[in-house]
């Protein structure tokens, strides 16, 4: 099991947040297993665009912390990672609702991985599907990251 797997199944089951921006936005981890994330949002008003439906860059956020958490799960302990390139479908608009964001590896090489995730609403209806390309960083390159 990755190490940093470890870590991220123990800030589920302690109840501790993720990361700052999941506080900001109100995105949750709620579940994790090597090659793969689970995160929970609900959306509300606070998150709309002019139009009065949910703002693409948050979903865009949520889907990114998804794919992220996934690959973080895959590196070793002295390994981080960068994003290359992010890329996000919109399927259908969301108003209020309850998301479910599933992030999954796809391909993980030794320096270069491949991620998904699919974004759905409480009917399980695709709301968005995103990719992402990730790099894993080692020795300096991973200092401080």
């Amino acid at each position: 099991m990755a190490k940093q797997l470890k870590w991220i199944q123990a800030s589920i089951s302690d109840y501790v947040p993720f990361a700052p921006v999941g506080t900001l936005i109100g995105f949750e981890i709620t579940a994790a297993e090597e090659g793969q994330a689970e995160f929970a949002f609900q959306a509300d008003e606070r998150h709309t665009n002019p139009m009065g439906t949910l703002h693409g860059g948050v979903l865009c956020d949520v889907a990114d912390a998804a794919m992220g958490v996934a690959f973080a799960s895959t590196l070793e302990e002295d390994e981080s990672f960068t994003t290359l390139e992010l890329k996000i479908n919109f399927l259908r608009p969301v108003w209020k609702d309850k998301l479910r964001a599933v992030g999954k590896v796809v391909k993980r090489g030794r320096t270069v991985g491949m991620v998904e995730c699919d974004v759905t609403n409480s009917k399980g209806e695709s709301v968005a599907r995103a990719s992402s390309t990730c790099m894993v960083l080692r020795g300096e390159q991973a200092k401080g990251r």
